[in-house]
């Protein structure tokens, strides 16, 4: 195994603003794993909403939806400069104490929760992030606790692996917030994104029955990852247009976008149906007529990553094959903000994936357009 160096290449985040506080450097200390962690060599990192929304402080507060704020709103724990990247593989070179030394070598996949919880305590009402409350993997190498990370043996290549992390645990926590049952019709706005593509999957492997929608020329590439059938988010009467594609009433709708739609959706819900949402894409500050929710007998839902009970589960999928990756292309690290560009235009179907330049030919390369 090679020598861990001193310094490494990093994207940090220095402030929020725009593309220039995404700062790439090839003098970045290395970390060292403290006790109970492991240090990982980073060979490839998923790209995320939560990234860009960080980045822009554009989580707003509970009395200014305009306010710059991040992700935990009021309790932040994000300091700069901060390293994000949530969605790691890599392959662990160094045990701090307490952790087996047998540990080394293994290939895994980070569960990027930070957990305040002792094992068994579902709850989420504290949670925090690694990308957020410490540094994530958009570097040659990370430190995290031993147990986030997870030995993966599947026959994945590590840049179909990064797929998984964040938007597979997101939608399947979505799901269980939801209680979404076999035979259940559930519609999926944002499908062709990372979370939306991930609750097309999760659906079928619930056996229920998932319906996309999403823009123009997606269509076919939803329908292969398993949508009955897919709505264009652009027509005249969405609630008309989902009446007549879907068979049957909706019981559950799984929302990424809000924005215009949020009203449609609850429209489009049968009676004692559940609202999910996990993201807002189309414009967090909606209307809501309350007389809809309550005359209804309507749930609504707000879901945020997801427990080390759903992460577990997302694993064993991953090893049983009951779900694949979705990996549109790859970009080098140092060409992050082209990577963010491109991320943020979502003219893509499923994840776009990060390579450290020391692992490009191996890792990133057979990926790229």
């Amino acid at each position: 195994m090679e020598a861990i160096p001193e310094r490494m290449a990093a994207v940090r985040l220095t402030g929020h603003g725009g593309f220039d506080v995404l700062e790439y450097s090839d003098d970045v200390p290395t970390p060292a794993p403290a006790a109970g962690e492991v240090l990982i060599d980073v060979h490839a990192c998923g790209m995320n909403n939560t990234d860009v929304w960080v980045r822009q402080g554009a989580y707003g507060t509970e009395t200014d939806a305009a306010e710059v704020s991040t992700w935990r709103r009021g309790r932040s724990t994000l300091e700069f400069p901060r390293i994000q990247g949530t969605d790691t593989v890599g392959v662990i070179v160094a045990v701090g104490e307490g952790v087996p030394e047998s540990r080394v070598g293994e290939r895994v996949m980070v569960d990027f929760s930070i957990y305040h919880r002792p094992e068994g305590d579902d709850s989420l009402a504290d949670i925090d992030y690694i990308g957020h409350g410490r540094d994530g993997g958009y570097a040659e190498y990370q430190t995290v606790p031993a147990e986030n990370a997870y030995e993966i043996t599947a026959d994945l290549t590590d840049a179909e692996l990064a797929t998984f992390c964040c938007a597979y645990l997101t939608a399947e926590q979505m799901l269980d917030r939801a209680r979404l049952a076999a035979g259940e019709r559930v519609l999926v706005t944002g499908a062709s994104g990372g979370v939306g593509s991930a609750i097309v999957q999760l659906a079928r492997v619930r056996g229920a029955v998932p319906y996309a929608v999403t823009s123009a020329g997606k269509q076919d590439a939803l329908r292969a990852i398993g949508a009955q059938d897919v709505i264009l988010r652009d027509v005249d009467d969405l609630v008309a247009e989902v009446a007549r594609v879907v068979d049957g009433p909706v019981d559950v709708v799984a929302d990424l976008v809000a924005g215009p739609l949020f009203n449609d959706l609850l429209r489009i819900l049968r009676p004692e149906g559940r609202y999910t949402t996990a993201g807002a894409i189309g414009g967090p500050v909606v209307d809501l007529d309350l007389r809809t929710v309550y005359l209804k007998q309507l749930e609504l839902h707000g879901s945020s990553q997801g427990t080390r009970t759903a992460f577990r589960r997302l694993v064993r999928y991953i090893s049983d094959g009951e779900i694949r990756p979705l990996l549109d292309r790859t970009f080098p690290l140092s060409r992050f903000h082209d990577a963010q560009r491109t991320f943020m235009a979502k003219t893509y179907v499923g994840k776009l994936v990060v390579v450290p330049d020391r692992h490009w030919d191996t890792v990133g390369a057979p990926h790229a357009p």
